[in-house]
């Protein structure tokens, strides 16, 4: 308990501020690097210095970029994400229109009924199914 004695709450929530700030950072340059990238109107070279200015001066280098380019990212980012959304929707309905479980056990079921499948070849569905 000497421990927790010597280390306050404000050290404690200055710790955490620290902690979550520098996962922000971490984030920002994550997301900075990978428009620099994605970028088309960017040589090689552009690149390159961007990146090293980002590296060399990671404060100032972030400022300038998000200063000069913030309202482009944006722009580049939505058709990307127009394009996820789309794909997740498609992938989500499709996976939503065959009943999910209950739809595989209910058409095993009918094969059951028609005499396609046996007992044994529908337990073992059903067991699939709802794995």
């Amino acid at each position: 308990m000497v421990i927790a004695a010597e280390y306050p709450f404000l050290n404690i929530f200055g710790t955490m501020v620290l902690f979550f700030a520098w996962g922000l950072w971490f984030w920002m340059m994550v997301v900075i690097l990978s428009d620099v990238f994605r970028r088309d109107d960017l040589s090689g070279w552009a690149k390159a210095g961007w990146v090293v200015l980002l590296l060399v001066l990671p404060f100032v280098g972030a400022l300038i970029y998000l200063v000069s380019n913030g309202a482009d990212m944006t722009r580049r980012r939505e058709p990307r994400a127009a394009v996820s959304r789309a794909d997740f929707s498609g992938y989500a309905g499709t996976v939503a229109a065959d009943g999910g479980s209950a739809g595989e056990i209910q058409r095993a079921k009918e094969l059951l009924d028609s005499g396609a499948i046996t007992q044994s070849e529908f337990e073992r569905l059903k067991t699939k199914a709802l794995a």
